[in-house]
């Protein structure tokens, strides 16, 4: 008897199962716990932990109740049913018979368990689906008004940030419940019917009919506040012309929607009143009533008044939604306020006035791809040693406002030897990266290679920048966990045969100070080693989520995070990333979206976050005021975000603003540039972002950070900026920058070109290279003799009234990956010159003097010098070809002969270009 009571073999698996389950959520929180304690963020995870658990007890308590309280209705339904059929008639046929399985689960004396663990199973389903939601209510709970009202409904547009959210949160989780109790009472109902229920006579059965009625009648009810909220999502309506509710929607389906909810009130009050009339047409009529108009109203009704009403006439009609969408796209995207300016290009630029010399001096040659493999070649040093990226900042160099580029050197452990891979190593001594390499961006060392300001280890400083703390435990590619502070000392640098150790001095580590937290992370991390290890000891600690994208996005997850942290040195020689982290949502009205998956239609780049690459510890800050959502989160999170203005003065000069939201905005002005209706309409005056050349292949220009001084400026200033051409043109029409100095952050420009003159886009000029007899043959020559070219950005460079195009030229073996700067192509007006650097360029252009200017062409270039390089040219062709043919005849000898002479033939070319840029004309100018 008491082996009857004993769990089966499969209950212990189950149990064990839940058991062993239970044990890795409980540990796995705990040691999240620790983590947001050793960062100093304690009560972030305390606050979201806190509203999951909350939303999650409030959903599973609400939904357990409903579905046993129906449960024990439809129960007791049940039974009082058999008993009444049983008096009345001897002999009832079900449609399962009483010793069915599922009828002895439903009915038996067990019954009640089973109806507390199916209420239990779906309360655990949508209770773990909706903890999920917590943000959307503290958002609810901790809104702010935004000041701007709907054309529309009037209403501020926090309702729609954050009020409209909720609100289809609690309508879908009521409508999932009730979805779901009419599926599971109508099984139970339908188990334990009789034949006779088929006759369809409504007077036969009727407790458990009318339980099915209130259910679906509540669900009408509901979809009656559903038809409400859908209204205010006409807003967003991506069915018109544009985006947002359009004279379709506001006259169609806004009318739909009302009509639908009063039908569904109407339908819902029947069920009712039928569970006591019992007329069972009036159900089947509502309903059919119902499905009818819904096809009416939602689909044929707004198809006609779109097709007949709307397309004919189409501009009269949607004239005030294009006016809404204009104005709400450019405030959702920040673009109200850009300062229009109108700029004649003229060509009488005089390089050598002194207001040029910060712009000319801070022309960036290097683009970040090559120079990211030169810098792999020349200062990795070790195998695991990595540069992941190259950032683009100013500084203030010995004095002078320059543009720099830098890369952390960080450390993959993927790279050390495979006889070195082992846990020690992997685990306690190669924990961290070294240093940076910093060069400026215009500045050519010997062979092509970047001038280093800082370079090698221990970081040699060739400028008054410099490093106390160059070690880089957190970065962009340290993936893996380290425990630091232990008996065995950390691997710090290479120093000729030797390795320098070090210690860690930081305390923002999880401390291992106890063999139950050692026992909890070997569990956690599945490394039993950390159990059996006798380096660990009590003043050790693990360093945990040292990826800087993910260690800040586990803090705010409900922010987005910019796809480019960036490396600054501070003027104490410490070392800081800095990321860019966004606002976003798509609520709001009329707006145009950015991302057609998320529909997101409104971005502000509310938040600069900064993390100390070696102590990891970061800091939040707002960096948007007029932001109503992240004012709303400050008021979830107190304390949590500082503002701006306590940023060290060290870190806050090299606030950047971020490319990815300068692309945003950049791409959404080039069609809302046009603030008539008439000519958005027409789109007529439609811009694109150009394209342009690089490493042979058409890209479209990215944004690009340049020092320079705007035109009516007096100071030199960073800016990022982005040309635009008009749509199916290939000319300039207009270029956009943002400010980022002086004061100025933030503050966009555009600056319009005259529509009568052509102004050359990126892709003329790359056209204009290609076409330029001189430089094509030259690349066509280093390309075929084992060597490949790999073009660089072109950058528009605006100075005063002018336009300047820089393109640098990178040469690489093909059997290396050591790209070298070996050329620069520049071009003004109707010239275009080649030359092995920047100030040659500018000299084969300008003349030396202060107002010499240049006008020929290469036709009219200085005939000893042009007919010398055009025949040096033509003779390394020909040398080149009976090389080739010398191959085909097995004649090395010949080939041999004919490579010596072309590598004499290269070395005069060479020297030569030398004095084509000297002659009145030079021998690389060109003109159209």
């Amino acid at each position: 008897m008491e082996s009857s009571h004993k769990p089966s073999g499969f209950m212990k698996v189950v149990i064990f199962a839940l058991v062993l389950g239970l044990l890795s959520f409980v540990s796995n929180l705990y040691a999240d716990w620790l983590w947001f304690k050793s960062v100093n963020y304690q009560q972030v995870f305390t606050i979201i932990l806190s509203s999951k658990v909350l939303l999650y007890i409030i959903v599973f308590a609400f939904t357990f109740t409903l579905f046993f309280v129906n449960l024990l209705i439809a129960g007791r339904n049940i039974r009082l049913q058999k008993q009444n059929e049983t008096t009345q008639q001897s002999d009832i046929l079900y449609l399962f018979p009483d010793d069915s399985t599922w009828k002895k689960f439903l009915t038996g004396s067990g019954s009640k368990w089973l109806l507390v663990l199916i209420s239990a199973l779906i309360a655990f389903l949508l209770s773990s689906i909706s903890s999920d939601n917590w943000i959307i209510v503290q958002q609810y709970l901790s809104r702010v008004a935004v000041g701007t009202l709907d054309p529309v409904f009037f209403k501020d547009i926090s309702f729609y940030f954050f009020n409209l959210e909720f609100y289809n949160m609690v309508y879908s989780l009521l409508m999932s419940n009730l979805i779901f109790l009419l599926i599971v009472i109508s099984i139970i109902y339908f188990i334990n019917l009789s034949a006779s229920f088929i006759s369809m006579n409504w007077k036969h059965f009727s407790a458990g009919k009318a339980h099915i009625a209130i259910v679906i009648s509540l669900i009408f009810l509901l979809k009656a506040w559903g038809y409400y909220l859908s209204k205010f999502g006409l807003l967003f309506s991506s069915s018109g012309f544009v985006y947002g509710a359009t004279y379709t929607d506001l006259h169609a389906r806004l009318l739909a929607y009302k009509v639908l909810l009063i039908i569904s009130v109407v339908i819902a009050l029947l069920l009712i009143i039928n569970i006591f009339i019992r007329r069972m047409q009036w159900i089947m009529i509502s309903i059919a009533t119902w499905i009818v108009l819904v096809i009416i109203l939602q689909g044929v009704y707004p198809s006609l008044m779109q097709k007949f009403i709307v397309q004919p006439n189409q501009f009269n009609k949607e004239k005030t939604n294009i006016e809404r969408a204009i104005q709400y796209t450019r405030q959702a995207y920040n673009l109200d306020n850009v300062d229009n300016k109108e700029l004649n290009i003229s060509y009488d630029l005089n390089i050598n006035d002194p207001v040029h010399k910060t712009t000319i001096d801070n022309i960036r040659l290097w683009d970040w791809l090559p120079l990211k493999t030169t810098y792999q070649n020349l200062q990795q040093l070790r195998p695991y040693y990595v540069f992941e990226d190259v950032d683009i900042d100013r500084y203030y160099i010995n004095g002078d406002y320059r543009q720099l580029m830098l890369s952390a050197r960080e450390i993959d452990q993927e790279g050390l030897p495979t006889q070195a891979k082992d846990w020690i190593n992997q685990r306690l001594m190669y924990t961290h990266g070294y240093g940076v390499v910093a060069s400026p961006v215009n500045e050519i060392a010997q062979e092509g290679f970047p001038n280093f300001f800082i370079k090698d280890v221990p970081p040699q400083f060739y400028t008054d920048l410099h490093l106390d703390r160059p070690e880089v435990y957190f970065g962009e590619r340290t993936n893996s966990y380290v425990i630091v502070n232990t008996n065995q000392k950390e691997f710090n640098y290479p120093q000729g045969e030797q390795n320098v150790s070090t210690v860690y001095q930081s305390r923002s580590g999880i401390a291992l100070n106890s063999f139950s937290k050692r026992l909890l992370f070997a569990w956690v991390l599945k490394d039993y080693k950390m159990l059996l290890s006798s380096d660990i000891n009590t003043e050790s600690q693990i360093l945990m989520n040292r990826n800087v994208k993910e260690r800040t996005a586990m803090l705010a997850p409900y922010l987005r995070f910019d796809s480019d942290p960036y490396i600054v040195i501070t003027p104490e020689g410490d070392l800081f990333w800095v990321l860019d982290a966004y606002s976003i949502t798509n609520k709001y009205p009329y707006s145009q979206p950015f991302d057609a998956d998320t529909g997101a239609n409104y971005i502000r780049n509310s938040v600069k976050v900064t993390c100390n690459a070696y102590s990891g510890e970061m800091q939040f800050y707002i960096a948007d005021q007029n932001d109503p959502i992240i004012r709303t989160y400050a008021k979830i999170f107190p304390g949590f975000y500082k503002p701006l203005a306590e940023m060290p003065a060290g870190l806050k000069s090299h606030i950047r603003y971020p490319e990815d939201m300068f692309s945003i905005q950049a791409d959404i002005f080039s069609t809302f540039h046009m603030t008539d209706p008439t000519v958005f309409y027409s789109k007529e005056d439609a811009w694109v972002v150009p394209y342009e050349i690089v490493e042979d292949k058409r890209t479209q220009v990215q944004p690009y950070y340049l020092m320079m001084r705007l035109p009516e400026e007096t100071e030199p200033e960073y800016i990022l900026m982005l040309p635009y051409s008009p749509n199916n043109r290939l000319n300039m029409v207009a270029w956009m920058c943002v400010r980022m100095d002086n004061g100025n952050y933030g503050k966009m420009l555009v600056y319009n070109f005259p529509k009568q003159e052509t102004i050359y886009g990126p892709e003329q000029i790359e056209s204009r290279i290609n076409q330029d007899t001189v430089i094509s043959q030259q690349l066509a020559l280093w390309n075929q003799r084992g060597s490949k070219v790999y073009r660089g950005n072109l950058l528009i460079i605006p100075m005063k009234t002018s336009l300047l195009y820089v393109e640098p030229l990178y040469l690489q073996a093909e059997n290396s990956q050591l790209p070298e700067l070996k050329r620069v192509i520049v071009g003004y007006g109707n010239k275009i010159v080649m030359e092995p650097s920047l100030d040659a360029a500018l000299t084969a252009l300008f003349g030396s003097s202060e107002n010499t200017k240049s006008t020929s062409t290469t036709e009219t270039t200085a005939e000893t010098g042009e007919q010398t390089v055009t025949g040096l040219i033509v003779s390394a062709r020909d040398l080149y070809d009976k090389a080739q043919e010398s191959i085909k005849e097995g004649n090395w000898q010949a080939y041999g002969d004919n490579l010596k002479q072309l590598d004499e033939v290269i070395l005069k070319l060479e020297a030569l270009s030398g004095i084509a840029s000297q002659a009145s004309q030079p021998s690389q100018t060109t003109g159209e």
